[in-house]
């Protein structure tokens, strides 16, 4: 090789290890569930505030990424298209934890829970006095109606041996029981429905255990001085006005980096 034929080919190398240094834009796939009903536009710009934050932490410029449906959330997840994900329900990114290298970031504040509901009139005080009575489910597959059955298997009422309806969508659980086509139904405490209760003449009978809500999960490609870096502008959020804005335009009030291990053990809970 000639002198001048090297000098050329260690530039190209040069530049192709500066290109790398700088790096390409990292994606941020983001899934609102079922529950959101936004469009691409809507999503990049209700997230990406919280891209810029990321991309100050990471040194990269990060681009948002709408997984409108659950099979394109799980397909980002599963071949690492996503280097993060921030993704209800819970269940998708414990499950790309678990399964497809990616590694715990944050998750949102307050936490979810599922909510058992009765009527305003009906008589049953505790958990255990609804045994044995009419119950309304959202669909069996999805993610509320496995943590409510998780949760009530652990006090005692395995749905398997109850009377269960299960309903597509959490605001029919309400009208079932308005319209008293059951007895005892189970909600997200991020629910639509849970934030009307009153209105519809429903209670809380019983409160689950928490579970990490909204996890933001970074690929294993993300090195953990990045993570620890990400987290960090993520914990401060909270506590400047601008930061506190930006929470609440995702509709969460502060994140919490102490979650990991329970989101770790959460497909595990679902699943027993």
């Amino acid at each position: 090789m000639s002198v001048r034929a090297a000098v050329v080919a260690l530039c190209l190398i040069t530049g192709l290890w500066a290109s790398a240094a700088r790096g390409a834009d990292l994606t941020l796939g983001v899934s609102e569930g079922t529950s959101g009903g936004l469009d691409h536009g809507r999503v990049i710009a209700k997230y990406g505030p919280l891209a810029e934050v990321l991309g100050k932490a990471l040194g990269r410029k990060v681009q948002v990424v709408f997984a409108r449906e659950f099979s394109a959330l799980e397909e980002g997840l599963r071949s690492g298209r996503f280097d993060l994900a921030m993704a209800r329900p819970s269940d998708y990114p414990a499950r790309a934890m678990r399964d497809h290298g990616y590694q715990f970031v944050a998750s949102a504040r307050p936490e979810g829970q599922c909510l058992i509901v009765v009527r305003e009139d009906d008589p049953a005080t505790a958990l255990a006095q609804v045994k044995g009575r009419r119950w309304v489910m959202p669909e069996t597959v999805s993610y509320m109606s496995k943590f409510c059955a998780a949760e009530l298997r652990d006090r005692g009422i395995p749905l398997k041996g109850e009377t269960v309806s299960h309903v597509r969508e959490q605001g029919a659980v309400v009208f079932y029981l308005q319209q008293r086509f059951g007895d005892v139904g189970g909600i997200a405490s991020y629910s639509g429905a849970a934030k009307d209760l009153g209105k519809a003449k429903l209670r809380i009978l019983h409160r689950s255990v928490s579970q990490p809500y909204f996890p933001l999960v970074a690929h294993g490609r993300i090195g953990a001085e990045q993570v620890r870096a990400v987290q960090a502008e993520l914990t401060a959020l909270a506590q400047s006005e601008a930061g506190r804005n930006l929470l609440k335009g995702i509709g969460i009030e502060a994140f919490d980096t102490t979650t990991g291990p329970r989101l770790k053990a959460l497909p595990a809970w679902l699943e027993s």
